[in-house]
C-alpha cells in the first residue's frame, strides 16, 4: 500500500492557485483512473484506488498548508505505514513551468508543507516536484504561489496534468523513469518517437540481385577474376 499526498490549501479560495498543483494532481488521478470518490478522513479527503495489485490512498490535507503534516502522519500510523510509503506531490518555484522532477528525501526549502511533514513524519520520503516558476525575488514568494494560474498557463497546466496521470502507473510500479517519460510525452512530445513511427511505417529497401548473364558456363574461379579484370 502506498499514500500519495498532494499539497495545498482548501476551499474554492484558492482551488486554482499555483500553490494548490498538488490537490489538483491528485484529482486528476482519481478522476481518470476509477478511484472511489472523495470523502473526510485524516483531518483531510481520501479516495482510494489500485494500479494493479498495488492499492494507493490519495490524500488532501485540509489542515492548511502550514500543518499538511499532521494529517499525513495521522494517515501513515493508522494503515502503519512509514515515510517510505509517501509519495508528496507539491508545487516547486526552484523547477520552471511544466517541469516534474521526483526526489527522494533531502530537505524541504522553505516550502512550508514540506517542512510540516519533516516534522510530523520524516524527510525520508518521495517527492514529485510539480515547476511552477519563480517570481524572480524570495520576498515574492508567498504572493505568488497564493495566486491563480493565469490563463496563459493553462495549456500546459493541462497537459502536466494528464501526463502524471498517465504515468500513475508506473509511479506506483516505483519505475520513476517511465513516470518521467510519460509526463514528457504530453508535455513536449518527442521526436524520436515520432521519427520511430514514421520509420517502422517506410518500407525497407530489399537488396539488389543481379540477374545472370543467360548462357554463362564459367566457373566461380574464372568469374571472379573477370570481374577483377573489368
Amino acid at each position: 500500500m502506498k499514500i500519495w499526498t498532494g499539497l495545498g490549501n482548501p476551499g474554492a479560495k484558492y482551488a486554482q492557485n499555483r500553490h494548490n498543483i498538488g490537490f489538483m494532481a491528485l484529482d486528476q488521478i482519481a478522476a481518470d483512473h476509477g478511484f472511489s470518490p472523495w470523502k473526510a478522513k485524516f483531518q483531510g479527503q481520501i479516495s482510494e484506488g489500485r494500479f494493479g495489485s498495488e492499492k494507493v490512498i490519495l490524500l488532501k490535507p485540509h489542515t492548511f498548508m502550514n500543518l499538511s503534516g499532521q494529517s499525513v502522519g495521522e494517515a501513515l500510523r493508522f494503515h502503519k505505514l512509514d515515510s517510505t510509503d509517501l509519495t508528496v506531490f507539491h508545487d516547486e518555484i526552484d523547477l520552471a513551468p511544466a517541469k516534474v522532477r521526483l526526489k527522494s528525501g533531502g530537505g524541504h526549502a522553505g516550502h512550508n508543507g514540506l517542512r510540516s511533514i519533516h516534522q510530523h513524519v520524516s524527510p525520508a520520503y518521495d517527492r514529485v516536484r510539480l515547476g511552477v516558476g519563480h517570481p524572480g525575488h524570495k520576498d515574492a514568494v508567498p504572493g505568488f504561489v497564493l495566486r491563480d494560474f493565469p490563463k496563459a498557463d493553462a495549456n500546459w497546466l493541462d497537459d502536466v496534468l494528464r501526463g502524471l496521470s498517465d504515468g500513475a502507473a508506473y509511479l506506483a510500479a516505483d519505475t520513476g523513469d517511465k513516470f518521467l517519460n510519460a509526463v514528457a510525452l504530453r508535455v513536449n512530445p518527442g521526436r524520436s518517437s515520432t521519427t520511430a513511427k514514421q520509420l517502422a511505417k517506410t518500407p525497407k529497401p530489399q537488396p539488389t540481385v543481379e540477374a545472370p548473364a543467360p548462357n554463362d558456363t564459367r566457373s566461380a574461379m574464372q568469374k571472379l577474376a573477370d570481374k577483377f579484370r573489368s
